[in-house]
């Protein structure tokens, strides 16, 4: 059986949408902790959260093959991480407008304590320059869905409108490099080749 250790609604629709059995468990893993004092890489940082969080789901179900990611946005040397109020989401808007930043997507497979495949790509996200006529717009349009995505935005909905150009793959974008974590599975002998 596949354990998505995350219920993050975005990773249970790209899966269920290729096709996948699965289910879905929240980690608990503290991840402001494992951030707090983290000074190298932030590619790095992104696969220590996947793996923390599979491995924790793997040991209570350690005959199962178990899927961990995370996602970061880092904007020059700063992390972002899920705005907690509109106000926020605004200050987050206020600072990618007219910059780029990158979207960090890390996934893992354990099978029961062994780590058996990690991935990590990254998104390049050209943020065009925003009014805050806009940004007031698309936040009252928005609303509350925005607290629930890292950077303020769903790439799939009306933050289209925020970008000039984006380089790299849509499901990283998203937060969970889909293509590789399939190509992984027909490697574990979970989808047919």
């Amino acid at each position: 059986m596949l354990i998505l250790a995350s219920t993050s609604q975005t990773r249970q629709t790209m899966l269920r949408q290729a096709g996948l059995s699965f289910t879905s468990l929240p980690s608990g893993v503290d991840e402001a902790a494992l951030k707090e004092g983290f000074t190298g890489p932030p590619g790095v940082l992104a696969q220590i959260l996947a793996r923390h969080k599979a491995a924790k789901v793997a040991r209570e179900h350690p005959d199962d093959l178990t899927l961990g990611a995370d996602q970061l946005l880092v904007l020059g040397s700063r992390l972002f991480d899920k705005p907690a109020t509109l106000e926020e989401a605004r200050a987050q808007l206020r600072a990618f407008s007219g910059c780029s930043h990158q979207l960090i997507t890390a996934a893992c497979l354990f099978r029961g304590p062994k780590l058996v495949w990690s991935a990590t790509e990254v998104a390049t996200l050209h943020v065009r320059p925003l009014s805050d006529a806009f940004i007031e717009r698309y936040i009252e349009a928005e609303g509350e869905e925005l607290l629930a995505c890292v950077g303020a935005y769903r790439l799939e909905a009306l933050g289209a409108q925020l970008f000039e150009r984006i380089e790299g793959d849509h499901f990283t974008i998203q937060g969970l490099p889909l293509l590789p974590v399939l190509a992984a599975l027909r490697s574990e002998g979970e989808l047919a080749g």
